[in-house]
């Protein structure tokens, strides 16, 4: 098991921009009959999504939360020492988007930039990065940009991942500074892989004219090998039996009580899915926000646009959190920290 420490690492200020575009999970009647979208829409817990237009992308979204976070902050552009860019929709295969973040921004050219690819359990992930580089001398800030536009790789005529999948960008600012400890657990297992998956467009599978097609699959969904593809019940089954887990585990490494946890924000799959959780954990619901009703899941983006909905700045001083994502790879993350000082940003359109 991957167990991570810090101490004197921590967020300073978090902000994420959703499109304006709103889509309505009633419309789903085109697909479902009526009776199916409410009882999915009651039991996902998706009432709506945000999509981008067609010449938007995840780092658009994410540089409008980042010029939000800066202006809100009064960030000295020069004080970024490392970008980092979590998507699993890139603007491109080469390059990589974080240094074309790192231009568009205005941020030196001595700002260290890559891209992470991950899916759900990204956002804890990225974060441990973005902890370990910032815990680094010669490092005292890092840019976390984790965005996701799962609009474009979800086929509409999908009756399983088209009610679910919205999109969002954010920003996270990681620095040095009089934090406490902050602790992280990470997980993966491979041998899932096949649970969430686009097959087809890279180079174990390359495009053809055949893989492209909208065809229809199993259960009479339509969608290409291009677009992405869920076992919804595998990925329950692998969820139910990995994240109350890892909560347990985190609770006793830091030797508290899940009494002393003040919120756990939860990857925001589906409501039925992770109020299971908290029940099973026998964890009060009204501590555990949720903004997929309103945004669906955006995926790797889901826990810090949650803290940027429905926690504010003064919701969250000297709070103890659980942070938990979990799913495509497969894998899963968990972290606890207590914030302090943390700027919480109004949620912006773009």
């Amino acid at each position: 098991m991957a167990t991570i420490k810090f101490n004197n690492i921590g967020i300073r200020a978090i902000s994420a921009c959703v499109p304006k575009t709103i889509v309505d999970n009633k419309t789903l009647v085109n697909i479902l009959p009526e009776e199916e979208v409410v009882k999915t829409i009651e039991s996902i817990g998706i009432k709506e999504k945000r999509f981008v237009d067609d010449d938007v992308c995840s780092s658009d979204l994410c540089f409008k939360a980042a010029e939000q976070l800066f202006a809100d902050n009064n960030i000295d552009r020069n004080s970024i020492d490392a970008l980092i860019f979590l998507s699993q929709t890139p603007d491109y295969k080469i390059p990589a988007t974080a240094p074309i973040l790192q231009h568009r921004l205005g941020l030196p050219k001595t700002t260290l930039s890559f891209d992470i690819n991950l899916a759900c359990s990204g956002y804890v992930y990225a974060l441990s990065t973005a902890f370990a580089y910032a815990s680094l001398q010669g490092v005292d800030r890092v840019l976390l940009l984790v965005g996701e536009t799962f609009s474009k790789i979800t086929s509409p005529l999908d009756k399983v991942n088209a009610p679910l999948y919205g999109d969002a960008g954010t920003a996270t600012l990681i620095e040095k500074g009089d934090f406490g400890d902050s602790h992280f657990i990470l997980y993966s297992d491979g041998s899932g892989k096949d649970a969430v998956i686009i097959p087809a467009g890279e180079y174990r599978n390359p495009t053809t004219a055949e893989n492209i097609k909208e065809v229809e699959m199993e259960e009479k969904n339509i969608r290409s090998e291009h677009q992405i593809y869920m076992d919804g019940m595998a990925v329950f089954n692998f969820a139910l039996s990995v994240a109350p887990k890892s909560i347990k585990e985190i609770i006793n490494i830091t030797q508290i009580t899940l009494e002393e946890v003040d919120y756990i924000v939860f990857h925001q799959a589906n409501k039925f899915m992770t109020d299971f959780f908290a029940k099973k954990l026998k964890y009060p619901l009204e501590k555990v926000p949720y903004s997929l009703d309103r945004f669906g899941n955006t995926s790797s983006a889901t826990i810090p646009l949650t803290i940027s909905s429905e926690l504010k700045t003064e919701d969250l001083e000297g709070k103890k959190v659980v942070l938990c994502g979990f799913g495509a790879g497969l894998s899963w993350a968990t972290a606890l920290m207590e914030f302090k000082n943390c700027k919480v940003s109004p949620i912006i359109e773009y």
